[in-house]
């Protein structure tokens, strides 16, 4: 017999007992419900939750599109579909510049100046425009740089010690040594072809006369008694005669005197605009230099004894002519593709190439062996 059966009073206490028990375990369930909803969301947390989330906590957040595209963008409409965002080909490439490959490279070697952080610098680098490399670094213009007879050593003028000196070093940039000491502003230094002298411009009481000096900077002297007034001398290449650019007897013209100050020989005659430096071919027959109004000026040869004149370029502003030894080539300086840089033609104007490429000046170039 079943005693619970006998006795309600037992009967009804176990009934009350197994409502309790059902109580407790629909509160445990309702209590292990409610812990799961909450792991669920705050220790896995959805994609929308997680960036709401990193959106509180750093006030932002970066969209997968830059700002400028999305303004750009036109908004949707019902009628027409979203344009598509523009993409990065659609925006025009920063302009690169490649160095000419040659098929039988200029001979030789350039040196030129090279405007660097604020300063003009002497920089140097193969005729095909390869292996370029700054070999002046000072807080101070350097400019006007010549190479010797033998391409060994390099002449230029500068402004480090506070005024122009000359001075030269050899072709890798070392073994820097001044020549000259306040003499007078001095620009345009060349080695005479046998490399004993060099000539120069000197600028003393706002005029500008031609000097000669020896190679180690003494007997510094004006060539002629006479003060011949001039810019930008260059030796004949036997060494006899100097050429220059002056205003003798009114415009800029070309002019030869030879080395001993003797025998003033007008050149050109008439043409506008003549530039200051020239060159000398390898042959003694022919100057080339530039003329022409500013923004527009044009590399010539002018035969120094008949006097024929050949026109080499047409547009680009162009100036800084220089032969090659050879004389197959002349190095210049061009305006043409926006900037000042150092480009070589063959010497009747054809096949022109740029040879640097730096978003900088590159000028007055002068070709060495």
């Amino acid at each position: 017999m079943d005693p619970y059966n006998s006795n309600p009073k037992r009967y009804s206490d176990r009934i009350l007992i197994y409502i309790l028990v059902a109580i407790l375990l629909a509160i445990l369930c309702m209590v292990c419900l409610g812990s799961g909803i909450l792991i669920r969301r705050y220790a896995f947390p959805d994609v929308k939750s997680t960036r709401t989330a990193l959106a509180e906590l750093f006030g932002t957040i970066t969209p997968l599109v830059t700002p400028s595209l999305q303004l750009d963008t036109p908004q949707a409409s019902p009628t027409k579909s979203p344009q598509p965002l523009p993409t990065q080909t659609q925006i025009p490439p920063k302009p690169t510049y490649s160095p000419p490959v040659w098929l039988e490279p200029p001979p030789g070697k350039i040196v030129y100046a090279c405007f660097v952080n604020g300063y003009d610098q002497i920089c140097k680098m193969k005729a095909d425009g390869s292996g370029i490399i700054q070999l002046t670094d000072e807080e101070s213009t350097n400019f006007y740089p010549s190479f010797d007879p033998d391409g060994e050593r390099i002449v230029f003028s500068s402004r480090r010690d506070g005024n122009f000196e000359i001075y030269i070093m050899d072709v890798d940039g070392s073994n820097v040594h001044k020549l000259t000491d306040n003499v007078g502003n001095l620009y345009a230094p060349e080695i005479s072809p046998n490399g004993k002298r060099i000539v120069f411009t000197a600028e003393s009481g706002g005029k500008q006369a031609i000097w000669i000096m020896k190679i180690d900077g003494g007997n510094a002297r004006p060539i002629s008694s006479d003060d011949i007034y001039g810019i930008d001398p260059t030796w004949s290449p036997s060494g006899d005669r100097i050429a220059f650019a002056s205003i003798i007897g009114g415009a800029t013209q070309l002019f030869i005197v030879n080395a001993d100050g003797t025998k003033l020989k007008q050149v050109t005659k008439g043409i506008s605009g003549i530039g200051g430096r020239s060159t000398w071919s390898p042959d003694g027959e022919w100057l080339a230099f530039y003329a022409g109004p500013k923004g527009d000026r044009d590399i010539y040869m002018i035969n120094v004894d008949d006097k024929e004149l050949r026109k080499l370029t047409d547009g680009g502003d162009n100036l800084g002519p220089s032969f090659s030894p050879d004389g197959e080539w002349i190095a210049f300086t061009s305006y043409r593709d926006g900037n000042n840089e150092v480009y070589v033609m063959r010497s009747d104007g054809s096949n022109a190439t740029r040879l640097t490429g730096e978003l900088r000046s590159d000028w007055q170039p002068r070709w060495g062996r």
